[in-house]
């Protein structure tokens, strides 16, 4: 009986239960789209960071364990590193951020083609001369790009003389030289990529090196990326700003179904007292509120999942390059979750009122 009455309050008022349902949708789009974007933004850094190739990365004692490298690295660490046992190349990337997450890298491109097995080209090819650029196949299509064309970037004019197939470190690449010069860093770079002989001596290259250059951060790139999770202690602002969502989504939900259900008590007043006339108790009046409450947050977070599979489409047709978005299904729990427990919140006032109607009152209602 209960459920019946339910689904046909729901019924009786179609516009309402469906503006409601698609409020409460809002927030839940809202945490599962910032989900999915962190989610997203940080696995295409970890399969970036290990298509270079690289085993070992090489950093300033300034660096951060999570944070926009910087040129202060000298370069002439390269060949020093690679002359070491276990290692087979040693390389470095100046790094110029231009519109984070993006950045400009300075590479040296026959030394990057011998670490990873060079880029896959899907149009033209590599550098010809000084103010050549290579951007990977989602920076062209966000920005239109195509071989041949000018583009200007760091108060410079480029030629983009390849595309490539993304998934090897680079967004956006130009010779190491040439960044330096523009960056007044002359034999500067940001980090030193550094491939084994063996992926199994990433370890040891990495000890070793550690002793040889201990006023430097070195890390094996899966202890790089394994650091790259919302959980990680440097990115705690992350997690901070997650919370300060969820949060936000929380107090929508419950102002969303506490207006709904405080206008659905008023307008069945009369109804109300039929059912306490009728010896309905307080417990089962509640209860009818409750579960209409419950039904719109189930119909809202149910939305709210299918809205962030459009905002998953509309990021991935506008920036592909700037913000990848993955589907974060374990958020779908947490999320529903979250909207339920407002949604029962945002109820309990509306209907604990309606619990506490004098039926002769209510009946005597107009």
């Amino acid at each position: 009986m209960t459920f019946k009455l339910v689904i046909e309050n729901l019924k009786h008022r179609p516009m309402r239960s469906l503006l409601s349902i698609l409020l409460i949708a809002v927030p839940v789009t809202l945490i599962l789209t910032l989900a999915g974007m962190t989610d997203g933004m940080l696995e295409d850094s970890r399969q970036r960071t290990r298509g270079s190739g690289a085993d070992v990365l090489v950093r300033g004692s300034t660096a951060a364990a999570i944070a926009t490298f910087s040129g202060t690295l000298d370069e002439r660490y390269s060949p020093k590193i690679q002359s070491q046992p276990h290692v087979s190349v040693a390389t470095g990337v100046l790094v110029h951020s231009i519109d984070p997450p993006l950045a400009v890298m300075g590479i040296d491109l026959d030394q990057f083609t011998r670490m990873n097995g060079g880029f896959r080209y899907m149009a033209g090819g590599g550098f010809e001369g000084p103010d050549d650029m290579l951007v990977d196949n989602l920076y062209a299509a966000q920005k239109h790009l195509k071989v041949g064309d000018s583009y200007q970037s760091l108060n410079h004019g480029w030629r983009i003389c390849g595309i490539v197939e993304t998934g090897k470190l680079i967004r956006i690449a130009v010779q190491a030289k040439t960044l330096q010069e523009l960056d007044d860093l002359p034999g500067k770079v940001s980090v030193i990529y550094v491939k084994a002989d063996m992926p199994a001596h990433a370890d040891l290259v990495a000890e070793e090196l550690r002793k040889l250059l201990p006023s430097l951060s070195i890390s094996t790139v899966e202890e790089w990326t394994s650091q790259l999770t919302v959980s990680s202690p440097q990115l705690s602002s992350l997690r901070i700003f997650t919370n300060v969502v969820i949060g936000i989504g929380v107090v929508i939900a419950f102002a969303v179904v506490c207006l709904a259900q405080y206008m659905a008590v008023l307008q069945r007043t009369r109804e109300i007292g039929i059912l306490k006339s009728l010896g309905a108790a307080k417990g089962f009046i509640l209860g009818i509120i409750l579960a209409e409450a419950l039904g719109l947050g189930i119909g809202g977070s149910v939305l709210g999942i299918l809205m962030s599979y459009g905002a998953k489409w509309l990021i991935n047709m506008l920036v592909p390059a700037s913000i990848q978005m993955a589907i974060s299904y374990q958020w779908w729990p947490t999320a529903t979750a979250i909207t339920l427990v407002a949604a029962a919140l945002g109820a309990m006032y509306p209907g604990l009122s309606a619990a506490r109607h004098d039926p002769i009152e209510a009946l005597a209602y107009e």
